[in-house]
């Protein structure tokens, strides 16, 4: 079944896309969420009209996107958490931590497009995380955990 995306689906694709997927996952989950619509003739048409129409834009959001990307990588966060004696910390470091640093440096990321480079943050050391900033833009973030 093709359908036409109306927001970004994390590991399916972005706002605007024509994609394929299974019949039933179309119909029964992404199309009554909101999230597609059917890739009929005349919504296809209606799709090249706002892609034409926002293409403009979009050079802007992936300029903006790109100059994101370069303050993102010149940071060097160091995130305080609590820790035993043998560096494993209690909980672990998540996305709004990373988020609530960055805003803290100047830096404003939504947490939801950051992502770990592992599974789980649990011990006391340096990482990397993902930030996806555009279809076309990600940065690397570094940062180090500390105990504090």
């Amino acid at each position: 079944m093709e359908i036409i995306l109306k927001e970004d689906v994390t590991g399916l694709g972005y706002r605007n896309d024509l994609i394929n997927v299974k019949p039933g996952y179309g119909r029964n989950y992404l199309i009554p969420q909101g999230y597609a619509v059917a890739a009929t003739e005349s919504n296809k048409k209606v799709l090249a009209e706002n892609l034409k129409q926002a293409a403009h834009k979009a050079d802007k959001l992936k300029q903006d996107a790109e100059l994101l990307a370069v303050q993102i990588e010149a940071v060097s966060l160091e995130i305080p958490a609590k820790a035993s004696e043998s560096g494993k910390i209690f909980g672990a470091v998540t996305t709004i931590q990373l988020s609530d640093s960055l805003k803290a440096v100047g830096v404003e990321v939504d947490r939801r497009k950051i992502s770990f480079d592992q599974k789980e943050i649990k011990l006391i050391g340096e990482y990397t995380a993902t930030v996806d900033l555009h279809r076309e833009v990600k940065a690397t973030l570094k940062f180090k955990v500390i105990e504090g």
